[in-house]
């Protein structure tokens, strides 16, 4: 199972996304945990995850995080604005199969 967390400011934007990308991982038959939390709730999960996808409007936090999950497994993930704004679950799973490769 793929263990995804996903952030934005307050986990609204992200919990429709992460509600989006679950209705795409079950339609693909994908093995995925797929929740959403605030960007300061980040370091309780940390070390669940195999992937952090962050809300695009966070950019500034990106290498801090890739930097905090050095020498882990976690994939750290910029999401893209052109799925996160119109909350395509789809778009969204493509990205992140890309980048983890499952």
């Amino acid at each position: 199972m793929l263990n995804v967390l996903l952030v934005c400011g307050s986990g609204a934007s992200s919990g429709f996304m992460a509600a989006n990308m679950r209705k795409e991982a079950a339609k693909r038959g994908l093995d995925m945990k797929i929740t959403a939390r605030s960007e300061s709730e980040i370091e309780n999960y940390i070390d669940e995850i195999d992937a952090l996808m962050i809300g695009p409007h966070l950019q500034y936090l990106e290498d801090e995080m890739k930097e905090r999950c050095e020498g882990t497994d976690v994939k750290v993930i910029l999401m893209k604005p052109e799925y996160y704004s119109v909350l395509n679950g789809e778009k969204a799973i493509d990205h992140l199969l890309s980048v983890v490769g499952e």
